[in-house]
């Protein structure tokens, strides 16, 4: 929709005195920014209205974790518009910067606060217990692995030392058993967390939102944070435990992260096929900060945190 109809069908724009398209990220809504005459900002998000169900799920679920002490948006409106066959809804505004786009410009040491500040949300957030009708965790996760492997071994792409990768996941598969099943954010990283005056000023973006072992939301570190700051990742890793690691989590992140590497390859096939050298440059590196699982703490950590 263009800021016509915007501003002709939703009834809080009329206050508007600025409109600003976003045209980041790989999620289909249309995204704006709204300014409001007062001063306040918000984000506008306007999707198919078949999703109906799901915003309003990731609306209660915001009010919750606010409630459970965590940086994020409040909700502030959702309705349908049906002549558009459009929802639209309403958030506030998490004031700041994308924590990507400048933290190489802190020193190794506020970006290694910015990632406590960062893990400590993040355990919040996962203390929030998934519904009792949501499948074990364990279910859930090993049939999305062996359709991911399958898919991925039928996709003509190969990387080097895939097939140790798949027998390392085999061999460690049974820990995920009996994992919790928590609040997952399932998209944590530097991209989707703000920073405000070198602070760390909250987390966005719960449009992919899940539910299992909360240790597998760090494995979009492995991915992404760790190639921008490997001082942040540190940082999230020891603030979200406080510094004492339980003896099962390396085992638990190195395979999660084994998996993230054939889920890679196909996520990019759908969604991004143009990023294909990129990803598989990302994803060797990956498997060179574990020697391909042969090692269970990635080279990276021991770096930074020793």
């Amino acid at each position: 929709m263009n800021k016509t109809d915007l501003m002709q069908h939703i009834p809080i724009l009329k206050e508007a005195v600025s409109i600003d398209q976003i045209d980041k990220g790989y999620s289909r809504d249309e995204k704006w920014i709204v300014t409001m005459s007062s001063g306040e900002k918000y984000v506008l998000r306007c999707t198919n209205q078949e999703q109906f169900e799901k915003v309003k799920t990731q609306f209660e679920l915001l009010t919750q974790l606010k409630r459970y002490g965590v940086q994020c948006a409040d909700p502030v409106n959702m309705d349908v518009l049906e002549e558009k066959q459009q929802l639209y809804y309403i958030l506030s505004f998490v004031e700041g910067q994308e924590a990507k786009e400048i933290i190489s410009q802190l020193t190794e040491e506020k970006q290694y606060a910015l990632g406590v500040s960062a893990g400590k949300d993040l355990r919040n957030m996962h203390t929030y217990p998934a519904p009792a009708h949501i499948e074990p965790w364990e279910d859930r996760i090993m049939k999305k692995h062996h359709r991911y492997l399958d898919a991925y071994r039928k996709s003509g792409i190969s990387i080097e030392g895939d097939e140790k990768v798949a027998q390392f996941i085999a061999e460690h598969i049974d820990i995920v058993k009996g994992r919790p099943n928590q609040f997952q954010h399932d998209d944590f990283h530097l991209g989707n967390i703000i920073m405000k005056n070198t602070q760390y000023a909250g987390v966005i973006d719960f449009n992919n939102f899940d539910w299992g072992d909360p240790i597998h939301d760090f494995y979009k570190i492995a991915l992404f944070s760790r190639e921008t700051s490997e001082a942040f990742s540190a940082g999230q890793i020891n603030g979200y435990f406080n510094g004492n690691i339980p003896d099962d989590f390396w085992l638990l992140y190195s395979v999660y992260v084994a998996m993230s590497i054939f889920s890679s390859i196909m996520w990019v096939i759908k969604f991004d096929p143009g990023q294909m050298h990129e990803m598989i440059e990302r994803l060797e590196n990956v498997l060179k900060d574990h020697d391909y699982f042969d090692q269970m703490e990635p080279h990276w950590y021991a770096r930074i945190a020793r």
